[in-house]
């Protein structure tokens, strides 16, 4: 007999049967999944039970759902928004350059080993969301997002599944330094990110390693001057 409490409810059942066809069906992050109608069908449950299931999903960051355009596998794999809790840090300034020292420290040898095992598609995706930061940038429009997004795609592209999982950490490094540097580099954002990824398209290990020091360096130089 089961101890009281331990019983999964349909939804949870579900909600495990959507990780184990991601798992199955060798899903990357931002691949979209079947609807509702088809996903009821195949784990043979209602759809109100898939719709809980996929909320539970999206509260765990495992999944993504953009209204319009269905629903999606998270790039968050399935990690807390501040997996070391950096919200209860110091100041934004000392919290982003202890940041940019931990990011010095990996991904310029994530760069490099993304231009030893990219995927054709992830290089695609990667390009796609390079050209879409630009675009943000020219036109003067918020671009924080998507500028973690590039980053999460060079960490995509290495292969690496615990690579992946530091993702978030990356991300929310991101977003901090833009704050903390006032927005001054985009331009210099638009350059870097550019070398970065033709470095990776073009298999250059050295290219793309030094292309990121150089990215992260401009960034904590700024970084110090606010100091």
């Amino acid at each position: 007999m089961e101890k009281e409490g331990k019983t999964k409810s349909l939804a949870q059942i579900a909600a495990d049967d959507i990780i184990k066809l991601i798992k199955d069906n060798n899903m990357e992050p931002g691949q979209r999944l079947e609807n509702e109608y088809e996903l009821a069908k195949r784990l043979n449950v209602g759809r109100g039970t898939i719709r809980e299931a996929i909320r539970s999903l999206v509260s765990r960051n495992i999944l993504e759902v953009r209204r319009g355009a269905g629903t999606f596998v998270s790039y968050k794999n399935g990690i807390p928004e501040d997996p070391l809790g950096l919200a209860f840090e110091g100041s934004d300034e000392s919290l982003a350059l202890d940041m940019m020292d931990v990011r010095l420290m990996l991904e310029p040898e994530i760069a490099a080993l993304a231009c030893v095992n990219a995927t054709k598609e992830q290089i695609k995706n990667m390009m796609n969301v390079c050209d879409k930061v630009e675009k943000l940038i020219k036109e003067n429009k918020p671009y924080r997002q998507e500028d973690a997004l590039f980053h999460q795609m060079v960490a995509e592209c290495s292969g690496n599944t615990v690579v992946k999982k530091l993702i978030p950490v990356i991300t929310s490094s991101v977003q901090l330094n833009i704050g903390v540097t006032r927005d001054r580099y985009k331009d210099d954002t638009i350059i870097q990110h550019r070398n970065i990824a033709e470095a990776i398209v073009e298999r250059d290990i050295y290219k793309a390693k030094y292309s990121m020091i150089t990215h992260l360096n401009i960034l904590r130089n700024g970084i110090l001057e606010n100091k």
